[in-house]
């Protein structure tokens, strides 16, 4: 854990605070930071699921194939 100072708007903190029930700014800051990793983790999965169920429409996997073995 390390200290940081930073400039935080305190509507913005006293409104996080209120939304997440936390009481104080370090579990509210260390709340929403956990909360933005893992809104970010969620996308990059979903992006995953979906490019696995559509590839075919957008790949031609054996143009991709051919350019593997020539090198290119």
């Amino acid at each position: 854990m390390s200290k940081t100072l930073v400039d935080v708007d305190n509507d913005m903190l006293a409104f996080t605070q209120h939304r997440l029930g936390t009481t104080t700014k370090r579990d509210t800051i260390n709340r929403a930071l956990a909360i933005a990793a893992a809104i970010s983790a969620d996308d990059r999965a979903r992006a995953l699921r979906w490019l696995q169920e559509n590839a075919e429409a957008f790949l031609d996997f054996d143009v991709l194939e051919e350019r593997e073995r020539s090198g290119l």
